[in-house]
């Protein structure tokens, strides 16, 4: 990436390596591809490459999260814009030319750092009264303690100030409405909150974002099924099915 080696891999930005339920410290494989959204020794932790042998195979999980390799995940100093199209449109063709698009939803937004997408600070929905949280400069997220999310024991949860930087949010579907953007005030806890209601689960607790987060589902249309569009990862323009087909990417 501009005549520099690139890691694909970065640690930091694998979230669920942290916690005991869904860590694979050695990155062990799963046992089979039947596996694959099972617990077995991968502990739901997968290559990409583990992630399309269950597409191409049927096997899904219900949920997944994907994380681009870094060259492709648009993060400035080591990705550019275009690797990062052609990830993301190759992943999309990809899935829309299986059995199971016809009931799937892709959500695609971005690393909440740096702040370059956008000039304008973000409402502060959620107060912080400790000098860790600096999203305003130290201490100075407000001073109202009934804006402090709170535990499930009561008490503030301190150093949630928010919401950050404003960021791009997608989704594509077959059930998505077209031509439509979204006023609803979200967040990225939003896409939390949608397989909470899809998978009818409870919300987090302890002050997590997710049970005030704004949801997106006036994003759909279950009325009013799209047929697939098929991009160019190199040029963006559409391509026909056979086209997209003939240039899957893995």
């Amino acid at each position: 990436m501009g005549g520099t080696s690139v890691i694909d891999y970065i640690p930091h930005h694998e979230p669920f390596q942290y916690y005991a339920s869904t860590a694979n410290p050695m990155h062990k494989p799963p046992t089979s591809v039947a596996m694959i959204g099972h617990t077995d020794q991968a502990n739901h932790q997968y290559d990409i490459a583990d992630f399309w042998a269950a597409a191409d195979a049927g096997n899904l999980p219900s949920v997944s999260y994907l994380k681009a390799p870094a060259y492709s995940d648009g993060h400035a100093g080591y990705s550019d814009p275009l690797d990062e199209q052609t990830w993301l449109v190759g992943t999309v063709n990809h899935l829309e030319t299986l059995p199971t698009w016809k009931s799937t939803a892709v959500v695609i937004t971005w690393d909440d750092s740096d702040g370059w997408y956008d000039h304008v600070l973000a409402p502060l929905i959620t107060e912080s009264q400790t000098s860790l949280d600096a999203l305003t400069g130290a201490g100075q997220c407000g001073s109202m303690l009934s804006q402090v999310p709170v535990n499930s024991a009561g008490k503030p949860e301190q150093g949630k100030c928010g919401l950050g930087p404003r960021l791009p949010f997608l989704v594509i579907s077959p059930w998505a409405k077209s031509d439509y953007v979204d006023n609803i005030l979200i967040d990225q806890s939003s896409v939390v909150k949608f397989i909470e209601y899809n998978w009818n689960l409870p919300a987090l607790a302890n002050g997590a974002a997710d049970a005030a987060a704004g949801s997106i589902l006036p994003m759909f249309d279950f009325g009013s099924y799209n047929p697939p569009l098929y991009l160019n990862p190199s040029t963006g323009e559409p391509v026909s099915a056979s086209w997209a087909a003939a240039h899957l990417s893995d």
